[in-house]
């Protein structure tokens, strides 16, 4: 499961520690994978949509309306994510002893719930 840093273009030094990630990493099936990417790629589409609702001086309830739509699309794909994370990395990690990450749960609930 560790793997290098994906943002590690952002690191200066070697021992410094990604501002963006925890440093772990997922392994995904490919059913997983190409679901999220979808979704994201649908939520990429649905925010260039907006930009060009913005650019064209589109009436502001109607560019309300789809960002809520993105705000739907992005809730949809968090639960998904979380239902994905709940039954691998957490299953395992209790699974193996682990119990640390049910505080790392805790915590990334909490940060989800704000």
């Amino acid at each position: 499961m560790s793997k290098a840093c994906c943002h590690e273009e952002n690191h200066k030094a070697e021992t410094e520690s990604c501002p963006y990630c925890s440093g772990k990493h997922k392994e995904r099936t490919d059913t997983e994978y190409k679901d999220l990417m979808n979704r994201l790629k649908r939520i990429e589409g649905q925010v260039r949509g907006v930009e060009g609702m913005v650019e064209n001086g589109a009436y502001c309830t109607d560019i309300l309306m789809q960002v809520s739509a993105i705000t739907s699309a992005l809730n949809s794909f968090n639960k998904v994510l979380l239902g994905n994370h709940l039954r691998t990395c957490v299953a395992e990690n209790i699974r193996s002893g682990n119990d640390e990450i049910i505080d790392e749960l805790a915590s990334t609930l909490q940060k989800l719930m704000k």
